[in-house]
């Protein structure tokens, strides 16, 4: 993975050298930088593919041609055969791919990419700017007058001291002829298509399946690793790439609570690292430690945003950890939005679901993707995210809902993602308790799902709440933990220019979810836990 920063319409290496020194932690490996006429390119790079000659930018022409990318473009040796002998390649690099396609196909060329990416390039006087289906990579950009300017975090962006910072659309490619163009669409729901158990079960094994190799690309020095909670999304992922990679080492974070229990995901991920045979690795992090990370974790992340910063802090210490192992690790980042996995979906009406399943898609670019970029990044780790793969993505909006949450003999009650579980069931994946272990969040399996709350309300008085939502009303401040947060995010991020791209998560709040879910399988057991625990409170008493 790789940072990214460039402008058209001035000579401005300066500013893009600054933008470049805003993102090291992107790619600690290599940098670069190139000028032709009125555009100015810099790269800095994680070498991952074609490690000792894959420099960008990547030229062509004497210089006057180029590209420069962030992310990875898992079918490049296809679309290089597909090119033949046509165009002379310098690398062996996916991104140079991008740069004879384009030169074949012109801006329509991004159709062809199955990726991850942000790339920019510039031909002679033309030139585009891409980000790929999902939005999983990011890019922004902004203008001075008629000069426009990109790079791929909001700090960076904010160096160009351009009037206003807004985020590329995932999605979209633009040229200055065109302007902006869609070149991909969430289908529209289809769900009467795939109606037939088995069929849709094999159809998601050979699809996903597929989906999570692609994703070991890289060169032979480089280690690929896998997050692994215990949990179902990241425990399929790890158990398909264990097949690929011997002694796949795989990570989990936690804490132990004040009666010494430790939370569940260190439990679980146990259970499914033995079986799949990883390397596991653990993190234990206690309360002070989660509120040291914290001003730390807002600033990297660039968001106020709790339902973000909560999931951040856990997603923070898991990158820590895994960067002392692998420069990549696969995710199951994704899944809960593809296959209804969210506690507050099994109250929908059947009709709406996939409605809301593909709304809740098109808004991960700038909220648990970006999560995901700024914490892996932050530590010069890439993450890559099977289930965001568009072919998944597109099957999904086949499969009609009442496959996604549906009545389980295995759990005696309807259970999220149902349609994903059967469709490993008869596979030796995963056992049986993990693969049909109910929905826990990120903060609840890790353990710290109150925490931040409990800080906001200790340092946030209810006055000062509503003092700070009335100062700034261009924010969503809908609690003290929101304005909390927003007040250590101002401290970093001080620029009005950047609060437009801000993400928020406007489906329902986690904190008031947990109140809500009693009745289903996980709210009974959350009960259950809290049963035991004012027991063993109670003993401690007496």
């Amino acid at each position: 993975m790789c940072g990214i920063a460039g402008c058209f319409g001035t000579q401005d290496e300066k500013t893009i050298n600054l933008m470049l020194d805003a993102l090291p932690h992107r790619g600690p490996n290599d940098r670069g930088i190139h000028t032709f006429n009125h555009t100015v390119f810099g790269h800095t790079r994680l070498s991952i593919v074609d490690v000792a000659r894959g420099h960008q930018p990547i030229l062509a022409n004497g210089g006057r041609t180029g590209v420069i990318c962030n992310g990875e473009i898992y079918n490049f040796q296809e679309l290089r055969q597909k090119l033949g002998s046509k165009y002379l390649f310098k690398t062996q690099s996916d991104t140079e791919v991008i740069l004879h396609l384009y030169r074949e196909e012109g801006p329509e060329c991004v159709k062809d990419l199955d990726g991850m990416f942000a790339f920019a390039l510039f031909d002679g006087d033309d030139f585009m700017l891409a980000r790929d289906p999902i939005g999983i990579k990011p890019l922004y950009y902004g203008y001075i007058g008629d000069k426009l300017y990109f790079t791929s975090e909001l700090g960076a962006m904010t160096l160009a001291s351009v009037d206003e910072v807004h985020e590329f659309p995932a999605g979209h490619y633009y040229t200055p002829k065109e302007g902006f163009v869609q070149y991909y669409k969430i289908p529209e729901i289809q769900d009467h298509l795939l109606t037939d158990v088995e069929e849709t079960c094999k159809i998601i094994r050979e699809t996903f399946t597929q989906a999570v190799k692609k994703r070991l690309l890289a060169d032979k020095e480089i280690h690929v690793g896998s997050f692994c909670s215990g949990g179902l999304d990241s425990s399929l992922v790890a158990a398909i790439a264990a097949e690929e990679i011997p002694h796949l080492h795989t990570f989990v974070v936690g804490m132990i609570n004040e009666y010494g229990d430790e939370s569940d995901d260190l439990k679980a991920s146990r259970i499914a690292a033995k079986h799949i045979g990883s390397t596991h690795h653990e993190l234990i992090f206690t309360e002070e430690e989660y509120y040291e990370a914290l001003p730390t974790v807002i600033k990297k992340l660039e968001s106020y945003d709790p339902s973000l910063v909560r999931c951040a802090v856990p997603c923070y210490f898991t990158c820590k950890l895994a960067a002392d192992y692998v420069t990549v690790v696969l995710t199951g980042e994704g899944a809960d939005e593809i296959f209804a996995g969210y506690h507050y979906m099994k109250h929908y009406p059947t009709d709406v679901l996939n409605k809301e399943a593909r709304r809740c898609i098109g808004n991960l670019h700038n909220i648990n993707l970006q999560r995901a970029d700024r914490m892996g990044m932050y530590f010069s780790l890439e993450l890559r995210v099977p289930f965001l793969d568009v072919s998944i993505v597109d099957l999904s909006m086949k499969i009609p809902p009442e496959l996604k949450i549906r009545e389980s003999e295995k759990v005696g009650a309807r259970i999220e993602k149902w349609i994903l579980r059967k469709a490993f069931e008869d596979t030796n994946y995963l056992p049986e308790d993990i693969l049909w272990r109910y929905k826990v969040q990120y903060t609840q399996g890790a353990g710290c799902e109150s925490l931040g709350e409990k800080l906001a309300e200790r340092e946030v008085s209810e006055d000062e709440y509503e003092r700070i939502k009335a100062e700034n009303p261009q924010a969503v401040l809908n609690s003290r933990e929101a304005a909390y947060y927003y007040k250590i995010f101002r401290q970093f991020h001080p620029q009005d220019s950047i609060l437009g791209s801000i993400g928020i998560w406007t489906g329902f709040d986690f904190a008031e979810e947990r109140e809500q879910v009693r009745g289903t399988v996980d709210g009974d057991l959350k009960h259950k836990r809290e049963i035991e625990e004012e027991d063993k409170e109670q003993s401690k008493v007496t």
